[in-house]
């Protein structure tokens, strides 16, 4: 199928994209092989994209699906869902979880196989490449975020937003390597604990929230051996650590913390929050960063909290949402000042939440 260039004002529901188009800063608007409707046109138009590619036959007319409904309710997630990328990413995601499990596999209490580290890393690599970047990422684990678990799937996502922390922090390809691999290993120390207490549907006793506790430590021992860089280690036994000295198993304090372990700490927090359970619903990323807002920056270094919340924000701008009194709106524009109380379009007005007492997101939809 060949493609033109045409003025977003020549644009008819029906005509499909050829390439993806963007906002600024890489934003996703329309993936490619959308086909367009009323409401992806008025996307474009309200993104300032004046012109971008279509698919055309042979002849070079557009190529139009002429069975296209019209689809108000398209959201982002359902754009996302229909892009190749994602079918890639979903794809190399399920396999990596299937082989992540045997690699991990433990046999009275030690691993059965030596951590096969550059393994580990080509298999993440399949999964990253069919992103473009951590905002990327982040769109298409949010379309996933029904499958998880507490361990395996988990573990992988908080890899994956590891990865992307590490570019948002600047630091060098080798040390995003260890922080993703650290974000991959943090919880096998899990494994070790009885699934009857890790899958129970209520609130665990005190002596099963014991048990619990004991996973850094457990995880340590099964990798203290292990010819993997020291930072990945310290990431397993101090997650659960925090910079108040409220933290398990040893009550560390400031920079008695690893820096590695307090950026897989606060990713760990942050995926678990807004994934589901067998107790609970998945909370909104939104709620999430609410929570690291208040509570944030007395238990992590404030400098890692800061370009985490400004980063991870600025990742659901074009995200549909659903506020609390159920109108449904798209994030325009994150205020650096009051991260959690975006400005959204709501029915063709804009509603700024900082402004709006009682007003929140209640939801990604």
């Amino acid at each position: 199928m060949d493609k033109k260039k045409i003025l977003t004002e020549e644009a008819v529901p029906g005509m499909i994209v050829a390439e993806d188009v963007f906002g600024l800063q890489d934003y996703l608007i329309i993936p490619a092989e959308t086909e367009l409707t009323n409401h992806s046109i008025t996307r474009l138009k309200f993104y300032a994209v004046h012109e971008f590619y279509i698919m055309v036959k042979e002849d070079g007319e557009p190529e139009v699906r002429t069975e296209q409904e019209e689809a108000f309710s398209d959201t982002y997630s359902e754009y996302m869902k229909k892009t190749p990328e994602f079918k890639k990413f979903q794809e190399s995601f399920q396999k990596f979880n299937e082989d992540f499990k045997k690699q991990v596999s433990i046999i009275n209490g030690k691993l059965e196989e030596p951590i096969d580290e550059k393994k580990l890393l080509t298999s993440m690599e399949s999964i990253l490449e069919n992103a473009r970047n951590g905002i990327h990422v982040m769109h298409m684990m949010h379309c996933m975020r029904d499958s998880d678990d507490v361990t395996y799937t988990h573990s992988l996502n908080v890899a994956l937003l590891c990865n992307a922390f590490g570019h948002w922090l600047k630091y060098s390809e080798e040390d995003i390597k260890v922080l993703t691999l650290a974000g991959l290993l943090h919880d096998i120390g899990k494994l070790t604990v009885p699934s009857a207490i890790m899958m129970k549907p209520s609130t665990l006793t005190p002596k099963e929230f014991e048990i619990i506790k004991k996973h850094p430590e457990e995880g340590y021992l099964l990798l203290e051996n292990e010819k993997l860089d020291k930072r990945i280690k310290l990431a397993t036994l101090q997650h659960h650590e925090r910079i108040d000295g409220t933290g398990y198993p040893k009550g560390l304090m400031d920079n008695d913390i690893d820096n590695f372990a307090q950026i897989v700490s606060i990713v760990d927090i942050y995926v678990a929050m807004i994934s589901p359970r067998i107790y609970r619903r998945a909370n909104c990323p939104f709620e999430a960063m609410s929570v690291l807002e208040k509570e944030g920056f007395l238990r992590f270094k404030p400098e890692f909290v800061l370009i985490f919340l400004e980063n991870m924000a600025n990742t659901y701008v074009t995200c549909t949402v659903r506020l609390n009194d159920d109108r449904v709106g798209e994030i325009v524009m994150i205020d650096s000042r009051n991260i959690t109380k975006p400005l959204v379009k709501v029915e063709g007005e804009f509603v700024d939440l900082s402004r709006e007492k009682g007003l929140f997101i209640r939801e990604l939809v």
